[in-house]
């Protein structure tokens, strides 16, 4: 996988787990007073960082990364773990997406990127304006959404339901919000009228954890 440090010099880290097909760009308008340790392109689950000089962990997972967090070790323990608009079981035939999710995911072209980004990701004409999408090309997309899958099966025994909290847009289209509801049961906060890109109602990535 690849990473990227936001470093403001801090003893804290929040480990951000992005989603299929992201990358660092579209989540720089997010502020943070920790460390931010924004993580993509699940072609692997290696890791190359240094974690020795950090005393305090958050986790934030969203979307395909909620399933890439569930299996990851570390030698420390995040003090929060925060889902959003995802669960750990991400080509599960009842919890996961859907046979149709995943059929329009693997074809978008860049003909149709935009009507997807518009119907799928965001709910209204001013995120859309805002929405600042992956510079990763189409075919690296697909290529991870490959990845994915035979990590998902290589790894589904090590599957585990980390998280304290989560969060699900109430309007989204990527995750079906009924099964999320079962799924989290009391751990899950609903964003009303969200579609699967919760990040314009926030300015912060902390106000995931109050």
């Amino acid at each position: 996988m690849q990473n990227y440090l936001i470093n403001r010099n801090s003893d804290r880290l929040l480990i951000f787990f992005t989603g299929w097909g992201c990358d660092e760009y579209e989540f720089e308008h997010l502020q943070s007073d920790s460390d931010v340790l924004i993580l993509y392109d699940y072609c692997d689950l290696s890791l190359n960082f240094d974690f020795s000089g950090y005393k305090k962990f958050e986790l934030l997972a969203f979307s395909a990364g909620v399933f890439v967090a569930s299996v990851m070790k570390f030698d420390f323990e995040a003090d929060k773990k925060v889902a959003l608009n995802g669960n750990p079981y991400l080509f599960d035939e009842k919890l996961g997406l859907s046979k149709e999710i995943q059929n329009i995911l693997y074809n978008i072209t860049e003909e149709t990127a935009e009507d997807f980004g518009k119907n799928y990701l965001v709910k209204t004409d001013k995120e859309w304006a805002n929405f600042h999408p992956s510079r990763r090309t189409l075919e690296s997309c697909k290529t991870e959404f490959d990845c994915l899958k035979k990590i998902y099966q290589q790894n589904y025994q090590k599957i585990e339901d980390i998280f304290d909290t989560a969060f699900v847009g109430g309007d989204d289209r990527i995750f079906d919000v009924e099964i999320q509801k079962e799924f989290y049961g009391d751990r899950l906060k609903i964003i009303e009228n969200a579609r699967h890109n919760l990040f314009f109602r926030v300015n912060s990535y902390e106000e995931f954890f109050i």
